[in-house]
């Protein structure tokens, strides 16, 4: 591990100043379960690590408002999984972030961090690319909000300017009925990141089914059918599969320790029509 001053401000232009103070090669500490690790494995890591905890503008709250539920980047995974709200509107993102590493990792993780580590495998994501979510991001000079589909730009990479910290995640209420889903793949059961993961969404009174995809393309990925024909009760199986097949075929999955990008391609069409189902027996409750 290398050498870094550690610091904790009280406020968004103290935290500001301090990166600027090192010439912005600094890292910023919420729940520290992917920095740690990467602090203790990196011998030219940042200069300084800035503790977001006390800073005043930022928060974990999680509050419902007339069109939007806003989620402080600070909220914890498992505050989110046990939020009655989330759970009420938006179950995939549930489903998503009760995946994401152990009972202890999620009462330690922040949402933000997730968000911010930006890791193509990153399971927040593809529910929060279906939501269409919009990140809150402040910085000394003012704040700007981005649709999550820009914010992320690439491994590792975001949309964050020197000197911004992310502050929230403004969802939009649903306003008519939805089903959605989210399924992963591991190599092993327990803890492990994401082989491939994927979220789907329908809407009652629309033709539309949507997928957001994880893990097999630089960044998460939105597909959709408007043609209604994966909504008919008796659509031919093999006809299915040979249309989400061709949905899938946006995906460009990579060989890496975790699977091949032949098995990643077959195994998304699997896991979409496993969502689907399940996105569709959500509309008949």
């Amino acid at each position: 591990m290398n050498h870094f001053s550690y610091h904790q401000p009280g406020n968004i232009q103290e935290a500001s100043a301090i990166a600027e103070s090192y010439q912005y090669q600094v890292k910023y500490l919420a729940g520290g379960t992917d920095l740690v690790v990467k602090l203790k494995g990196d011998a030219a890591g940042p200069r300084a690590v800035i503790d977001l905890k006390g800073i005043d503008e930022l928060n974990g709250t999680i509050e419902l408002h007339e069109t939007d539920l806003t989620i402080g980047a600070l909220a914890l995974l498992s505050a989110i999984e046990s939020n009655p709200i989330v759970i009420e509107y938006f179950p995939a993102l549930v489903e998503a972030v009760s995946s994401i590493g152990s009972v202890q990792i999620r009462n330690r993780a922040t949402i933000g961090g997730n968000i911010c580590n930006a890791s193509p495998a990153a399971d927040s994501l593809p529910p929060l690319f279906i939501y269409e979510a919009k990140v809150l991001i402040i910085s000394a000079s003012g704040s700007r909000t981005l649709p999550i589909n820009d914010f992320i730009l690439g491994p590792g990479s975001t949309a964050l300017r020197e000197g911004e910290i992310l502050a929230a995640l403004q969802i939009p209420l649903p306003t008519t009925v939805q089903g959605s889903s989210f399924d992963r793949l591991t190599r092993r059961r327990g803890v492990d990141l994401a082989t491939i993961n994927i979220c789907c969404q329908v809407v009652e009174g629309t033709n539309t089914v949507r997928f957001a995809v994880g893990a097999a393309a630089p960044v998460p990925f939105i597909v959709e059918d408007p043609s209604g024909i994966l909504l008919k009760a008796n659509i031919d199986p093999e006809g299915a599969t040979k249309l989400i097949n061709e949905m899938m075929n946006a995906a460009a999955p990579i060989d890496d320790v975790r699977a091949s990008k032949e098995y990643r391609q077959s195994m998304l069409t699997e896991l979409a029509k496993r969502t689907l189902a399940r996105a569709l027996d959500q509309l008949k409750r």
